[in-house]
């Protein structure tokens, strides 16, 4: 799934070893946060759930992800998701997490998609209710390094035994086309 109004040039991939350090570049120029080697051992495991946007070869955007066992049986959590500046508006962000989220018609034992918003981010958090998540609770004192400090829990919960969990996306998200080129993202795949 792809935005129609992709910047022209775009391809999509997966995140593998080989671009695991443009992967680094991109969210330290990107987060204020410096991730651990664990995070990205995550985003490696978790196969094409994680997606990478690329435009003439260079590393643009990403969404880094990964599955979670639990009781209530495996989540989505959405670690990172970005794009440098000068590439924002131009519905990368979008078409990454459509492509993760679409990642999950295979994979019908995920049960839910979620992740952390910093509760100053109303952006971050109107984008991510476009595309069906709900705000679940405010976790007080989630991040230690930044001010405001608390995050909003943000959920998407599938319907139990749909393999097609598509069909709960948003309804603004736009249909595939425009001017960017995907990549299956399969193992060794990395865009």
């Amino acid at each position: 799934m792809t935005p129609a109004h992709v910047l022209a040039g775009v391809s999509f991939g997966c995140c593998s070893p080989e671009n695991l350090g443009q992967l680094r570049t991109l969210n330290k120029a990107i987060f204020p946060i410096n991730y651990s080697e664990r995070m990205y051992q995550e985003i490696l495991a978790c196969g094409d759930v994680s997606q990478l946007a690329f435009h003439s070869g260079s590393l643009v955007g990403a969404i880094g992800c990964r599955l979670e066992n639990t009781p209530e049986g495996i989540k989505m959590y959405i670690m990172t998701l970005g794009v440098l500046a000068p590439y924002r508006d131009q519905g990368i962000g979008s078409a990454l997490l459509m492509r993760s989220l679409a990642v999950l018609r295979d994979l019908p034992e995920v049960v839910e998609a979620y992740l952390h918003v910093q509760t100053s981010n109303e952006e971050a958090i109107r984008f991510y209710q476009r595309f069906g998540f709900e705000a679940a609770e405010t976790v007080r004192n989630y991040y230690r390094r930044l001010d405001p400090p608390d995050a909003v829990l943000l959920r998407k919960v599938f319907a139990p035994g749909v393999a097609d969990h598509a069909s709960g996306y948003g309804a603004t998200a736009p249909a595939e086309g425009g001017g960017a080129q995907s990549s299956g993202c399969s193992a060794g795949d990395g865009g």
